[in-house]
């Protein structure tokens, strides 16, 4: 093995040129070949030196700086991904909730609605209309949408002849795509 080795290192020298030339064993010369050279050549065996010893320690040291870092690295992230688990539970907890009041508050307003309907159903057309008259004009489309053809008609014939023109028009409008409907010349006065 050690010829072998010799060998390699006496390539090595003689590739480097004229200028670093260290063609022989033992030779004296500048170039990191030469060095390795005259170690080889002043030993039976090659043994690292201490500068092999240091470099190799620094390396080891540098590697498990490296590991301790990624270890780091590792747990933060593990425990950020922990907190966002968390976080995205409890933001889905609070998004059951609201859509649950939700659902609750749009029951309730369509109870309202529905007993608001049935209330001026049970009315005479004309009490009906006099009160429809002064409310807004928001109510008064939802009573009429909710409240069923045969009871309604008699309401709106006794309205205001405006509201009841305003309120006709919004029916027509509602069952056309956003971008068709025109309500721009709607007037209640």
């Amino acid at each position: 093995m050690r010829w072998s080795v010799l060998v390699l290192l006496g390539a090595a020298a003689s590739v480097a040129g004229p200028g670093h030339a260290d063609h022989g064993v033992g030779e004296t010369g500048k170039g990191p070949a030469a060095r390795i050279l005259k170690q080889v050549s002043d030993t039976d065996q090659c043994t690292p030196t201490e500068e092999a010893f240091a470099a190799i320690a620094e390396e080891r040291a540098l590697l498990e700086r490296q590991r301790a870092e990624l270890d780091d690295r590792r747990a933060a992230l593990d425990l950020a991904r922990a907190q966002l688990e968390a976080e995205a539970a409890q933001l889905a907890e609070v998004r059951d909730r609201v859509e649950a009041l939700l659902a609750q508050a749009e029951a309730a307003q369509a109870e309202d609605l529905q007993r608001l309907v049935n209330l001026y159903r049970n009315m005479e057309p004309e009490q009906a209309a006099v009160i429809m008259n002064d409310l807004d004009m928001e109510t008064t489309f939802m009573v009429f949408a909710t409240m069923a053809e045969r009871d309604a008609a008699p309401i709106l014939a006794a309205l205001d002849p405006v509201l009841a023109r305003a309120l006709s028009r919004i029916f027509l409008e509602r069952s056309r795509l956003p971008g068709d409907q025109d309500l721009s010349n709607l007037r209640l006065q």
